[in-house]
Formats: C-alpha cells, structure tokens, sequence
C-alpha cells in the first residue's frame, strides 16, 4: 500500500485506519466490513440476522458511505440483500444515519453502526424511508436465500470485496433454524436431505489503501464504545444494559431477603426509641440535679 497515496494526519483518515486495524484485530461472528483499496470512505459489510427473530440464519450485505467529515458527521448506510426489512439500493433512514445527523455522536463508529442495523431489523419500521414491512414467512424465505450467493453489485474490486466477506461470514454462520432447509448445504442430489454448515475458515483480504486527502491538523480521537453499548429502541440508538459478561466484571452485593429487611427495620426504630428514652432521662435527672442546687444555695 503506497504511503503518499493518503495523509495520515488527517483527521478522517486517521480514524477509518485506526478502525480499520480494529475491525480485523478483533473480528466478529455477527458482522464483519472492510473498506474498498481504492477508497477507504466507502465500506462493504455483512452482517448476520438477529437470532430468534425471522431473519435468524440470513447474510445481509450493505455498503457504508462515510463523509469526509467523518467521525464528526455521521455515514449513510444501504443495503444490498433482500431481506423484508429495508430496501436494498437505498439509504435507509436510521438515527444513526446521516438522515440525523442530531443523533450522531463522534465516538460511534463503523463497528457500532453494524450492531445498530442488526438490533433494528426486527424492530416496526413505522413508515421510515427506505423501510418495508413484509411478513415473517416472506422474511424467513429471503433470509435463507441470502445464504446461496453474494449481491452483484458494482465494480469488480467491489464484487471481489464483497464475495470475501460473504465467504467469511459462511464460514463463521449458525446452522439455521430447526425444520428449514438450507441452499447452501443442498448437494447437486436433489434426494440428499443433509445440511452441513461451512467450516473453512476464510480469510478476508487485509489491505486497504485510502484516497489521498488535504492536510489537516492531528486530533485525537474519542476512546471507542463496546461493539453492544447501544441497541435500537423504536427508531433511535441507546445505550444497552449490560451484558452477563459485563455484570460478572462488577462485584455483586448479597441481597438481604425482604423478611430479614423488615426485623431490622424493626430492631432499629426499637434502639431509637430506647436512645431516645435515656436521652430525655437524661436532661431530666440534669435539669433536676441544677434545681436541686439551687435550693441549697438559697
């Protein structure tokens, strides 16, 4: 990859190359993207149907255009793959999109916006724009059709892009659900009733060689979210509960059952009253006691 082909103390530059390393450092069974060699402002992505939802088993393939702003001011996202949810060559309307740009916030990333889409497949599309709402049994179909073949779409750098991270995503899928059957794992012998899931595990091509860009002045990007810290809720991005994972990594105090509470409660207000007996006895035996020496005196 020829260094004076970008500028690395480019803002936007320096931020998709430090995703990128991101992304292929620590890859993900549900998702993966990678940017296109001859411009790293447009990625390729596939992401895996959420489970126990219609779309369980699917492959969905999309592209990422990021602005030249980015990560300032948020990307545009479309999908490629049919799939009942989204129409495909369109940029779909999402708070993380940028159809509002008042949603974006500079510390999400590509990574981030991938779990978004995949928490908002099976959310109501109430009337979005690039949204559909076909029924499950037309979902469950095209997401078990998505398996058989990557989109054609594009240049031959981005079918060959594309094909790659359709491979991977193969190799890293779930078998899918109990009592539908699957093109990918039907042999040439239309009486073979055996399913298999691929296990090769593909490679996804590393390189990515950004467009040259205007210099700019170093900046420091913001420290990225976990992959799950925001999850769809209506047609908006926020924050997830904790994961189990998450849980386990804070110290869990034990619980006093309820009936242990309430004999507490009671022995408490039982000692405040008690204190509160000797307190009052107390400033009468004193009270007295200086009554006392005043009769003497006189």
């Amino acid at each position: 990859m020829a260094e004076d082909k970008y500028n690395r103390k480019n803002p936007a530059v320096k931020r998709i190359l430090q995703e990128v390393k991101e992304m292929q450092s620590n890859p993900s069974d549900d998702f993966m993207s990678l940017p296109l060699e001859e411009n790293i402002f447009e990625w390729q992505f596939a992401i895996r149907g959420p489970r126990d939802s219609e779309f369980e088993g699917g492959i969905y393939h999309g592209r990422i255009q990021l602005p030249a702003e980015y990560p300032f001011k948020p990307p545009s996202f479309m999908l490629l793959t049919p799939n009942g949810r989204f129409e495909t060559q369109t940029k779909i309307c999402l708070s993380i999109s940028n159809h509002h740009p008042e949603h974006w916030q500079p510390s999400w990333s590509v990574r981030t916006a991938l779990v978004a889409v995949i928490a908002f497949m099976p959310t109501s599309p109430n009337g979005a724009l690039g949204s559909l709402d076909y029924t499950k049994e037309e979902r469950r179909a095209l997401a078990i059709k998505s398996r058989e073949a990557s989109p054609k779409f594009g240049s031959p750098e981005r079918q060959k892009l594309i094909d790659e991270i359709h491979e991977y995503m193969l190799s890293k899928a779930l078998p899918v659900p109990q009592g539908i059957q699957d093109p990918v794992a039907q042999t040439s012998n239309e009486e073979s009733e055996g399913q298999q899931t691929p296990d090769q595990d593909i490679e996804v091509a590393a390189e990515n060689e950004p467009h040259p860009a205007e210099d700019d002045e170093i900046v420091e990007e913001p420290n990225q979210p976990p992959s799950n810290a925001y999850v769809a809720e209506g047609s908006s991005l926020v924050p997830a509960a904790p994961t189990n994972e998450q849980q386990l990594l804070h110290k869990v105090e034990p619980r006093v059952p309820k009936q242990a509470d309430d004999r507490l409660l009671t022995w408490a207000a039982f000692g405040l009253t008690i204190a509160i007996v000797v307190l009052l006895l107390k400033k009468f035996m004193k009270a007295d006691g200086h009554s006392a020496v005043f009769v003497n005196e006189s």
